[in-house]
């Protein structure tokens, strides 16, 4: 019996003004490299982009090699870059055994939208997975989008999480939806 090869895991961070390229320079370093993505999320936040991604390769294998590698593409992008290696408890997905949910938030711009809604959350041990925010319609009537992935725990429904905000709701004077996300069979 042949032992498996230990896989190293990395959390590779790269921001900076958007343009063209920068999802390719970076993962075509990674391609030179022989690393494997794992999981991604890369996103447009005014005018930067943000991406950050799990990345894993085999022993023998080093932070700074891959720090290395990437940095002159970054540097010649002008985005900024952090390397950190992840531990075997970083690597597991942590999902809850409870249901997804999409919670939508929409209503006039104002301070303290996230913040309100996120410490409802999380005085109930909700898991945000994914958290989105947008300004949209016009500079005259901004209106505020706020959208999150959620795990519930065990014993939370969305039921339970519609009543929780809708004290929020009212004194945001926003609207807020709550639907699970449905698993489709292939």
């Amino acid at each position: 019996m042949t032992a498996q090869p230990e896989i190293l895991h990395y959390a590779v961070s790269v921001v900076g003004k958007d343009r063209p390229g920068i999802v390719s320079g970076v993962t075509e370093g990674l391609f030179r490299l022989g690393c494997n993505l794992a999981d991604s999320s890369c996103t447009m936040l005014a005018g930067e982009f943000a991406m950050i991604l799990i990345v894993s390769h085999q022993r023998p294998f080093s932070k700074s090699r891959l720090y290395e590698e990437l940095k002159p593409a970054c540097d010649a992008m002008g985005m900024s870059l952090a390397v950190r290696t992840l531990h075997a408890d970083e690597i597991t997905r942590q999902e809850s055994g409870g249901e997804i949910c999409i919670i939508s938030v929409y209503g006039a711009d104002q301070p303290g939208i996230v913040y309100r809604v996120t410490r409802e959350l999380a005085g109930r041990e909700i898991n945000i997975m994914d958290l989105n925010t947008r300004l949209i319609g016009t500079p005259a009537e901004p209106v505020y989008v706020l959208m999150l992935e959620v795990a519930l725990p065990e014993g939370e429904t969305p039921q339970g999480i519609e009543k929780l905000l809708e004290n929020l709701k009212k004194e945001l004077n926003v609207e807020i939806g709550v639907r699970v996300v449905t698993p489709v069979a292939f």
